[in-house]
């Protein structure tokens, strides 16, 4: 087991000697390492795979990535980028993943967080011992002890598939957005993508571009389809943070309005408004989808009531021949690595209903960190870079926690906002809002900062 060893310039006095398990090097995990660094903390960051990048590493050989061949940022550079590192001039504004993956090997050489991390070294279990640290076993047999494990194994790797499953049988082809990496699978083929979201649509329009089949889009209940751009200018820099504070109505109209003068009405397009408000459901970006909609290369349908062998029948009575059904219907949080009874509270994969204190710590385990573990509209990277400055304040002491009443009240308070506001589904358990989020974790950083 390679021992972390800090450079004389980045010892700390002894209060601050502490020694943390990062679980994953993907963008939570390489902002954790380097948030660490920085604040003097010592750690071991485990990556099961040879290589860096996680869910952006495409054919990752950690076998966890379910990016595809033709995968681009759906948030534009500006706003995926680390706060002190920006994206290179020269990358577009929505760069393909393997410009993603250079931009992560030259943070981790600029900052010099390489050498902190094991690779092809995957975390098999970790127990918790009676005096409250940790024992991480590891696949290589290796095991260690911690006073703290931060968690940043991603959370799209897992597949979910409909549950329950729809009725009857089908005879085709049947293949998770996971498993999807090259449209050949697509090729000469009727397609059939259940679910709206980014990957469903853009599966859906890249089978669309090769004309040899029909395509079809299954959904329950629609999405609202948010452009790249607006005149020009990518869509999501238009975002203010004062525009997110004020009453949700207001946000909906605004929204409503800038869709509107990006790309008219949805439905005039075919493409079917969703019966709940904007800002209810997960919105889904696309430049593409309502114009082959248009064009009827791509057709929208609702919910499968009944799979027919090779026929698939739609809760609108209509049926259709079918050759491959791809799910893009989300993933399962999964931590096959707490293994323990002391961790049942944390096997969810059913609902995703993970209750941690802003987002990031379970009352039970104040030593226990999730990073990166947020569905925000936005980029995970910036919150997870802050998340890492409260974790490392956290550790080093110069912050503390609420008691665990206080934090249990604070995660009902906000499982029932987000009750409201969103549809009961997995997908909907760890929505934020960008903004709002982000500010919020600098102010608990503020607010139970310790009086030296």
């Amino acid at each position: 087991m390679r021992k972390i060893t800090l450079n004389s310039d980045e010892k700390m006095s002894s209060k601050h000697t502490l020694k943390v398990c990062i679980i994953g090097a993907g963008s939570s995990g390489i902002a954790a390492a380097k948030v660490l660094k920085q604040h003097g903390v010592a750690f071991d960051c485990y990556e099961k795979g040879s290589a860096i990048g996680g869910n952006w590493r495409y054919q990752n050989d950690n076998g966890m990535s379910s990016a595809y061949l033709s995968l681009h940022i759906n948030t534009s550079k500006s706003m995926m980028a680390y706060s002190d590192f920006p994206m290179p001039e020269a990358y577009p504004a929505f760069p393909h993943h393997s410009l993603i993956l250079q931009y992560f090997e030259a943070y981790i050489d600029h900052f010099d967080i390489r050498k902190y991390i094991i690779f092809n070294t995957g975390v098999q279990e970790v127990k918790r011992n009676n005096d409250g640290t940790y024992t991480v076993i590891t696949d290589q047999g290796n095991s260690e002890t911690y006073k703290a494990v931060i968690v940043a194994n991603g959370h799209h790797w897992n597949p979910r598939y409909p549950e329950p499953a729809f009725k009857g049988n089908f005879k085709g082809e049947i293949l998770h957005s996971h498993y999807y990496k090259t449209p050949d699978v697509l090729n000469h083929k009727n397609v059939l993508v259940v679910g709206v979201g980014n990957s469903a649509v853009d599966i859906a329009c890249e089978a669309a571009r090769l004309h040899t089949g029909k395509v079809f889009i299954s959904t329950r209940s629609g999405a609202y389809i948010l452009p790249n751009y607006i005149y020009g200018i990518p869509f999501d820099t238009l975002a203010h943070p004062l525009v997110s504070y004020l009453p949700l109505f207001f946000q909906r109209i605004i929204l409503n309005i800038a869709l509107f003068l990006a790309r008219g009405r949805q439905e005039a397009y075919g493409m079917p408004k969703p019966k709940r408000p904007i800002l209810s459901e997960h919105p889904t970006n696309s430049q593409d989808l309502l114009n082959l909609v248009g064009r009827g290369k791509v057709n929208i349908k609702p919910n499968i009531a009944e799979l027919l062998g090779e026929e698939v029948l739609f809760e609108d009575g209509t049926k259709e021949k079918i050759d491959i059904i791809v799910y893009c219907t989300g993933y399962k949080i999964t931590f096959p690595f707490f293994k323990d009874s002391s961790f049942d509270g944390l096997k969810l994969e059913e609902n995703n209903d993970l209750q941690l204190y802003q987002r990031v710590v379970h009352p039970e385990f104040d030593n226990l960190f999730f990073l990166g573990l947020v569905q925000p509209l936005g980029a995970i990277m910036p919150l997870a870079e802050v998340q890492s400055e409260w974790i490392a304040k956290l550790l080093t002491k110069e912050v503390k926690l609420p008691s665990k009443e206080a934090m249990q009240a604070a995660i009902q308070k906000e499982r029932k906002k987000i009750k409201e506001r969103y549809k009961d589904s997995p997908r909907h358990t760890i929505q934020v809002d960008f903004f709002p989020y982000k500010h919020l974790i600098q102010r608990e950083i503020k607010r139970m900062k310790v009086k030296s």
